[in-house]
């Protein structure tokens, strides 16, 4: 990996079908969970591994609500750049769209609808920032048939990676955080459409498995993680940051309190 500094990608486009008819005239990632809009728990998650530059890919029709919410970053530090996205064609797109923005830097990727929160979780950003491994993570699951899996052999090493499992086969699923090298992009743009019509991250991270340069964090115990992609989850989210907030007096996400922490802002 090369010495340039990560930078930070915020997939936040798509159409929110699952959350129609909320979605039919707002980007779900700017709906509210509880006092802040979706989108700003993703961007706390790359603020706290330290990452400054940011790309956020939206759709077209929401570019302006987007620039009307966070302007280009810089009163919390940040240097953000929007990326038009017309359709979504899976997760490694957002890799392609991004090239340019990269420029041979190596990336963190975190899907706009994804709630992190718990002890110890920024002390391993921070740690897999610094690192030259390319890490996913994960977290151990009830109902791992709702995620892309990963298997380990007997080594504790990653053995297959596995879109939705018909079968059991791990409990561990894959958040949708990634932090990858600058190959990401070049390989990205090698992957063929799945039957679903779409690139898939799982087959990119295979191609660092081939190459044995993949490898994966797990949640620190008690870390919180919401995939905020239904009306439930949203809820139950939202729920969580009350309950933290109101009964801990201390906030989640908060984008001026990270950037003051950082030292990034008076």
């Amino acid at each position: 990996m090369n010495n340039l500094s990560r930078k930070g990608i915020i997939l936040a486009g798509g159409n929110g079908t699952r959350l129609f008819p909320l979605t039919k005239g707002v980007s779900k990632h700017l709906l509210p969970i509880y006092d802040k809009p979706m989108i700003f728990y993703s961007l706390s998650t790359l603020m706290l591994a330290g990452i400054k530059e940011i790309a956020i890919i939206v759709r077209p029709i929401d570019l302006n609500n987007y620039k009307r919410l966070l302007g280009d970053g810089n009163q919390y530090g940040l240097n953000i750049t929007f990326i038009l996205q017309e359709n979504p064609n899976g997760l490694p797109e957002a890799y392609i769209l991004c090239k340019n923005f990269l420029s041979g830097s190596p990336s963190c990727l975190i899907l706009g609808d994804n709630f992190f929160y718990g002890s110890g979780f920024r002390e391993m950003l921070v740690n897999c920032n610094k690192a030259t491994n390319n890490t996913i993570i994960i977290k151990k699951v009830k109902n791992p048939k709702q995620y892309g899996i990963l298997q380990l052999n007997s080594k504790g090493e990653i053995k297959e990676l596995i879109e939705k499992p018909k079968d059991n086969l791990s409990d561990l699923a894959i958040t949708g955080l990634y932090f990858l090298d600058h190959h990401a992009s070049a390989i990205a743009s090698s992957l063929q459409p799945s039957k679903r019509n779409e690139t898939e991250i799982t087959d990119l991270l295979r191609d660092y498995l081939k190459k044995n340069t993949l490898f994966y964090e797990v949640l620190p115990r008690g870390t919180c993680w919401f995939d905020m992609g239904t009306t439930d989850d949203m809820l139950k989210a939202s729920e969580f940051v009350s309950a933290v907030q109101n009964r801990q007096d201390v906030l989640i996400a908060d984008l001026n309190e990270i950037a003051k922490i950082n030292n990034w802002i008076k």
